[in-house]
């Protein structure tokens, strides 16, 4: 072996876990020069507990931030991370307000998550999310909203947590799987371009619905991942390294949510 491929074997030798670990201070973690914060911690702790590692600290980290949480998506994220440290907070839980639709927070996306989060799909909320998939067989973030292949996937991870089969999941997979471009990977919108997390959610959303995910986008991973263990963005661009190579943990680990 030359020298070169020598030292890039060797630099490969630092993993996609340790990257993420290397970006945690006191159990919280962020970006290279950025600052900590619960979503991020939240992203990094599923992926590393998807991949069989550690996150030291990070519960007690993200319980010292509930109070600052708003949103729905935040709430359930956070609380997802939680459960998957050992520790499933009702009082954190009920702050996913479920309304008489079925609908779980602000739209259907948090819907999706708040699924994820309780671990559970009252039939009003199945009903609810069965009653805004598109014609094209896909899932949007907001009713009325353009369906795209993430929220789709949330969408798949959800229907798995409400045993929901047939028609209505075949049409959501063939959906997903319009997304994936000749080079492996997956983009979000059309003619957008693959990106790593999109082909990251597309592996998830696919294992979630039973479907065995192509070689090509594992491939597509690999030809993203750089010499220091991150993930790029995209062929294009390097933006996000600890909340990209988190998500890709989870997919490499073919472990939809919820973890638990």
């Amino acid at each position: 072996m030359g020298v070169a491929p020598f030292l890039t074997a060797l630099l490969l030798a630092v993993s996609p876990v340790q990257f993420v670990q290397s970006h945690a201070a006191g159990g919280a973690f962020a970006e290279p020069g950025g600052t900590s914060d619960a979503l991020l911690t939240s992203w990094a702790v599923l992926g590393l507990h998807a991949a069989g590692a550690d996150a030291p600290g990070s519960l007690a980290y993200l319980q010292s931030q509930e109070s600052q949480l708003v949103t729905s998506n935040d709430i359930a994220i956070v609380a997802l991370a939680e459960q998957s440290l050992g520790s499933r907070n009702e009082a954190l839980l009920a702050r996913l307000h479920v309304v008489a639709s079925g609908r779980i927070g602000e739209t259907l996306n948090s819907t999706y998550w708040g699924v994820l989060a309780l671990g559970r799909s009252s039939p009003a909320t199945t009903r609810f999310i069965l009653a805004h998939q598109a014609k094209s067989g896909g899932f949007a973030w907001f009713a009325g909203g353009k369906p795209d292949s993430n929220d789709t996937a949330a969408a798949l991870e959800a229907l798995r947590v409400a045993h929901v089969g047939g028609a209505s999941l075949r049409r959501a997979v063939a959906f997903l799987r319009s997304f994936q471009n000749r080079d492996g990977g997956f983009e979000l919108d059309r003619g957008r371009g693959s990106d790593t997390q999109s082909t990251a959610w597309a592996i998830q959303g696919l294992v979630a619905a039973g479907v065995t995910p192509p070689r090509s986008a594992f491939a597509y991973l690999a030809r993203m991942r750089r010499a220091d263990g991150s993930y790029r963005y995209s062929a294009k661009y390097v933006t996000t390294p600890v909340w990209v190579t988190s998500q890709v943990l989870a997919a490499l680990a073919k472990k939809p949510f919820p973890l638990n």
